[in-house]
């Protein structure tokens, strides 16, 4: 990017009928904007009209030389009804007949979908077609033909990483007890889980025996073959020390001396370090959030337009947009998206895998993923940041900035005054009722955050909304929670 070129900042991100985009931005104050006359970086479509029906008239041709008695003897009357009952009848009879058996064949092919697309007994693979029994998964052998039976065996278990097993023949998750752990299964756990070995900080050891049984470590096991086929099922494990498992150093950050965060002001540096700006061409698009060296996760609205890895540019660790026109920003390698449906907002989720992974620092760094068995629920405190609008279609800020957003609960937000049953369960809703402090176009893709354990969880990625800080309309992020299973398989398909 030449150095002499003048930035041109425009906010783009989810654009419904005028309401808000993607991205937010908190602060309602007026700042000047960086550039007024950018030329527009999306093509703006309109919707073709429904093609128009014309109406045929009807002709009737009259020979005006012949006269035609149209006249019908009494007597014949009454027959020329009776034939036309009978007709009328026989009309109706067919159709119903028709109907019926309409009715069969869609039954049928229904009954045939079901039965060929489910398990009867045992569990289908993903993508359909191919059933295997329930001992089949997580048994170290691969069943399926995507291999999704041994794709999601461990996982971390609340804010204290607790490290679960999945074991197909009970259909449970259990904790995998320390005895005989060591730092050799700790990696292979976490690169089975989708994390890479670089990544691996410890394998400790806690208390936990709020369990109705543990997964053993086997004598003499091999930390190099599939862990799962070391396990076994125990009712007993010495001192109920279970394994903790940090796969990443995530949800940490330093802040200078002094500094505080303030709903809707300029962000300290290293506040959060996980937040990038993705550019399409010369154009900040949305925000995003670092989730390993590698991986970035977004919405997946921003990737409508800028399809291709190489259309996009991620820059970590700034504050001032101005220094990313200046700076060499990470290439893309891969874009992934969840299965996002336009109309409803649902499934707004997407992840980026960069050429080269990022260099950790104080003002990079990867938040943390939540676990399984974290609840947040209303009315947690969270925050939102980005450098979107600082008010509704107003100028983007130059400067990353973030607000303090409390979560609502799903079903205030679904209430026919607020968003009227449009938040589904991959969503998750945060602001002030009253308006006031929101995100806003320019911060979609951006992180939704809470502290727990004196770490940073991403509670939500930013989706949508109806305008920027309206009364009843807060903002709307994607449910990470909802999503776990689904990043996790993408980091192991695509290391």
């Amino acid at each position: 990017m030449p150095q002499d070129s003048v930035p041109c900042f425009v906010n783009h991100g989810f654009q419904q009928a005028e309401e808000r985009p993607p991205p937010f931005n908190p602060s309602t104050r007026l700042y000047p904007q960086l550039s007024q006359d950018c030329p527009s970086a999306i093509p703006q479509y309109t919707p073709h009209n429904a093609p128009s029906v014309y109406a045929i008239p009807s002709v009737t041709l009259v020979d005006t030389n012949t006269v035609v008695n149209t006249s019908v003897p009494e007597q014949a009357e009454p027959a020329l009804r009776n034939k036309g009952v009978n007709d009328a009848c026989c009309k109706r009879i067919v159709a119903a007949l028709i109907s019926v058996l309409l009715l069969l064949v869609v039954a049928a092919v229904l009954v045939w979908y079901f039965l060929s697309s489910r398990c009867l007994s045992g569990v289908s693979c993903n993508g359909g077609g191919q059933c295997i029994s329930t001992s089949q998964w997580c048994d170290g052998v691969l069943d399926c033909p995507g291999g999704q039976d041994e794709a999601q065996c461990f996982r971390l278990y609340g804010s204290q990483f607790i490290l679960q097993a999945y074991t197909g023949a009970s259909g449970s998750w259990k904790p995998v007890c320390a005895n005989g752990w060591n730092r050799n299964f700790g990696i292979s756990a976490c690169r089975q889980i989708g994390y890479d070995r670089e990544t691996y900080v410890t394998s400790a050891e806690i208390r936990f025996s709020d369990s109705d049984g543990y997964l053993q470590l086997a004598d003499g096991s091999d930390p190099d073959t599939f862990v799962q086929l070391n396990l076994f099922s125990s009712g007993y494990c010495l001192a109920n020390l279970v394994v903790s498992l940090r796969c990443i150093d995530c949800g940490t950050r330093v802040l200078p001396s002094g500094s505080r965060i303030v709903g809707g002001e300029i962000s300290s540096e290293g506040a959060w370090p996980w937040q990038v700006s993705l550019w399409a061409g010369s154009t900040h698009m949305c925000g995003g959030s670092i989730i390993t060296p590698y991986w970035i996760v977004t919405a997946a609205h921003c990737l409508d337009t800028f399809t291709e890895p190489n259309d996009w540019t991620v820059y970590a660790g700034y504050l001032d947009r101005y220094d990313m026109f200046r700076a060499r920003g990470h290439s893309v390698s891969r874009l992934i998206s969840y299965t996002y449906d336009s109309s409803t907002n649902n499934n707004d989720v997407a992840l980026m895998k960069l050429s080269e992974p990022l260099t950790m620092s104080d003002v990079v760094k990867p938040v943390c993923l939540p676990n399984a068995g974290q609840d947040f629920v209303a009315p947690r405190t969270c925050w939102t940041s980005g450098w979107g609008a600082i008010r509704e279609m107003g100028p983007s800020s130059q400067f990353l900035r973030d607000a303090k957003v409390p979560l609502i609960d799903r079903s205030v937000c679904n209430s026919p005054h607020v968003y009227d049953g449009a938040i589904t369960d991959a969503m998750v809703c945060a602001g002030f009722l009253e308006g006031g402090v929101d995100s806003c176009q320019g911060d979609s893709g951006g992180p939704l955050v809470t502290e727990e354990a004196s770490l940073w969880w991403l509670v939500g990625d930013t989706s949508w909304g109806h305008g920027c800080a309206k009364p009843n309309n807060p903002g709307v992020y994607g449910n990470m929670l909802a999503f776990l299973d689904w990043i996790y398989e993408q980091m192991q398909k695509h290391r």
